[in-house]
């Protein structure tokens, strides 16, 4: 989903790989209890900030996600 980054995040491929570089240095990405993520870190990344940005609704973006 790299061509959706900038469109959904206002933020460069570049600058949201750093983002998504501090969120996984910061143990976002460690796995915890409960039920294991369907999507990869850099898409729930992606999901939020469209989420954040956009006016789609949760059900809109979980079937752009596949989720």
């Amino acid at each position: 989903m790299p061509s959706w980054t900038e469109p959904f995040t206002g933020l460069s491929p570049r600058t949201f790989g750093k983002l998504v570089t501090q969120l996984r240095r910061e143990g976002a990405d460690a796995p915890g209890r409960g039920r294991p993520w369907k999507l990869p870190l850099e898409d729930r990344v992606l999901l939020v900030a469209a989420y954040w940005r956009t006016n789609l609704t949760l059900r809109q973006l979980a079937s752009l996600f596949g989720v």
